[in-house]
This record gives C-alpha cells, sequence and structure tokens, in this order.
C-alpha cells in the first residue's frame, strides 16, 4: 500500500538546515557561491548551491514522518573543495558520463578533451559543470534558477553553449530538474545530476538492502575502462535484470563479468520506450524506512552506480564517513561514449537546436 506523508515544515523539528554563511569565503574566486533553500507545502526542504549546482541536503519523511537528509555531501564550502568524490549533488556537463580516449570527431574535425578517469573521459573533464560557479535566480519558495554559459573551447569542447537548470520542489514532492541548452557551433552535450542517495540517510550505512527496479530490458556492456563495446544487449538471465523489484545486494558480487568490470555496478540501462512525455524510468525503495524515490524522464537511458568507490576517505555531514556502497546514483542521460558510437542517439547539439531534458525524482513512503 502507498501512503504519501503529508508534514508541514513545523512538524518536523529534526530538520537541521546548513547556514548559509558556511559557504561564503575570502578568497575572490569563491565570493559568489551562496546556498539557497527550497521548501514545499509537506515540509520537505532542500538546499542547494550554485558552487557546481549541487544539491547539499534534501529532507525527506520516512513511513513514521520523521525526516531524513538523504543526500550525501557537506556543511560546508571547503568540503566539497576537498573532497576526494568531486561529483557529490552536482550538476554534470557537458557530457555526462565518459568519453573514449578523450576524442571525439565532428564535422570532419577531431576534438581533445580531457583524460581525467583513467585513459579517458569523464563527466565534462577536469573542470566541468560540477566545478563552476552557477548564476542563480530564486525564482518562488520553491524554484531556483541557474545559468552559465561554457564558453568555446572550456574543457577542449566546441561552441559557447548556453546552459539554464532550474530544480522545483514541487507539491507532489518531487524534485524536479529540468535543462535547456543552445550552442552557436555544434557540440556534444549530455546533461545529468549526481546525487548520491541513501534512503536510509546520507552516512546510515549500505545501500544494498535497497529494492531496486529499472524499467529496462537492455543496458550496453562495457569494457575494462568501462566504456560501452558498442552492443546493446538483453538484461534476462543476468545479474543486470531489475525488470522485477530486486535487492541491489541480491547479486552485486557475482562472479559475471560486467560486475567485475565495475566494482559492482556503474552500467547504463536503455530504458524501455513508451509514448509519454516523461517515461518511469526506476523505483527505488528502503524496506526499514519506507521511503521509496521514482524516476521519470525524457532521457532514452539511465545510469546506475552503486556507491562502488566510496571509500570512507571523505566524511561528511555529522562527521560520517561515506563508505562503500553507502549511495547510489540514478543518473538520467543518453548513452556513454555516444560521439564516437553511430548506432547510439545522437547527443550532439547543431547551431540553432534548443536541447532540453528533465529529470523527476519522486518521493512517497511504503508502510
Amino acid at each position: 500500500m502507498m501512503l504519501m506523508v503529508v508534514l508541514s515544515a513545523c512538524s518536523s523539528p529534526k530538520i537541521k538546515l546548513i547556514d548559509a554563511s558556511k559557504f561564503n569565503t575570502n578568497t575572490s574566486e569563491y565570493k559568489s557561491v551562496a546556498l539557497y533553500t527550497l521548501r514545499n507545502s509537506n515540509g520537505l526542504v532542500s538546499q542547494i548551491t550554485n558552487y557546481g549546482g549541487r544539491v547539499v541536503n534534501l529532507w525527506v519523511p520516512d513511513k513514521n514522518g520523521s525526516f531524513e537528509d538523504i543526500v550525501l555531501g557537506y556543511e560546508t564550502l571547503d568540503g566539497y573543495l576537498n573532497s576526494n568524490e568531486i561529483y557529490f549533488g552536482a550538476l554534470i556537463g557537458r557530457y555526462g558520463n565518459r568519453i573514449a580516449n578523450g576524442k571525439f570527431s565532428l564535422e570532419g574535425k577531431e576534438y581533445t578533451v580531457a583524460t581525467n578517469n583513467g585513459e579517458n573521459h569523464l563527466h565534462g573533464g577536469i573542470h566541468g559543470f560540477n566545478d563552476v560557479i552557477w548564476s542563480a535566480n530564486k525564482i518562488d519558495n520553491q524554484t531556483l534558477e541557474l545559468t552559465y554559459l561554457s564558453k568555446d573551447n572550456e574543457e577542449g569542447y566546441p561552441g559557447n553553449l548556453k546552459v539554464k537548470v532550474v530544480y522545483t520542489l514541487t507539491d507532489e514532492n518531487e524534485l524536479n530538474i529540468e535543462y535547456w541548452a543552445s550552442t552557436d557551433k555544434a557540440t556534444p552535450i549530455n546533461l545529468t545530476h549526481h546525487s548520491f542517495f541513501n534512503l536510509k540517510g546520507a552516512g546510515n550505512g549500505v545501500i544494498n538492502d535497497h529494492v531496486l527496479e529499472i524499467n529496462a530490458n537492455n543496458y550496453t556492456p562495457v569494457d575494462h575502462g568501462l566504456i560501452p563495446n558498442g552492443k546493446i544487449e538483453s538484461v534476462h538471465g543476468t545479474p543486470m535484470d531489475f525488470t522485477i523489484p530486486t535487492l541491489i545486494g541480491k547479486r552485486v558480487n557475482t562472479n559475471f563479468e560486467q560486475l567485475v568490470y565495475g566494482l559492482g555496478y556503474d552500467h547504463n540501462w536503455v530504458l524501455n520506450e513508451t509514448d509519454d512525455e516523461l517515461r518511469f524510468a526506476a523505483k527505488i525503495t528502503d524496506p526499514k524506512s519506507g521511503r521509496s524515490m521514482s524516476v521519470y524522464t525524457n532521457e532514452p537511458a539511465l545510469q546506475f552506480y552503486g556507491g562502488n568507490f566510496l571509500d570512507g576517505s571523505d566524511v561528511g555531514k555529522n562527521n560520517k564517513p561515506y563508505n562503500h556502497r553507502t549511495a547510489f546514483c540514478l543518473e538520467t542521460q543518453h548513452y556513454p561514449n555516444s560521439p564516437n558510437v553511430a548506432n547510439f542517439p545522437s547527443t550532439i547539439l547543431e547551431k540553432g537546436q534548443k536541447y532540453y531534458s528533465r529529470c523527476v525524482y519522486k518521493f512517497s513512503t511504503e508502510k
């Protein structure tokens, strides 16, 4: 049975908001960094910084109405600047996920971008969108607009790319993320969001006991560098099959080549097609707390990452270490390495075209 918990903000005394002054610095480089608080009518609260467009916290109730902050992160700007895991809560661009060997060809010209993940390019490069200061406009109590101009040749990408992202914490208990972009020169683009979630609360244990469903009959297998091999294969009969709700930890340590390559789950699922404007992508539930998160998107794919590279070296909010597999990411996106794979959906934005992407994280509770 599904039960939507509706509480007023005043009935959630355990919500601990971060002092915005902790995101102020004395350095000119970061003087424009700020922290913005969004609230909906049901008591859900999120704080977002314009440094990397990061969701710093997200307070969501459990089946008993108790709120927990369910995203990993830090209480200060310095925490993000000095973290080993640089993507906590961040907006990702120009290209989310990997590009093989940091190279792609476009309109007869070869481009080289940073190789910041072994021999490959990851999440936009050394200074991707996670590492820039966005211009911010808090439209109302539930909506934050962020804009950024990524200049021609930034991180090696062609074209001046204008980007707008709007976060809305809706009264339907959704964190709605919308992306718009335009360019003056053809360029690859694959924007996504990289919150590390734990439905028990940030730092409150492993997520292998969460139950996951992914609306995908196929996925893109990878090589040892986590680059897709160009094939699209069925999940059925493999540990990649989440078409039926399954414990994340049930098969994660199986001696299956794809799981060996990723040290667990770190793969791209090809979402089943639908005529709906937004397709259902995934649902994940923590049985103990009853918290549940459903994901909807207009994107063709979803990257599920199971926190395999967290190792406890990052200590976050409430002085809790972020240990191995204590968070998951569900990133709506196009396929990895699409600029180099002709049979994958194109990620090239042409001059005069408009880019639009949407991701909805919808929260509810189950008894």
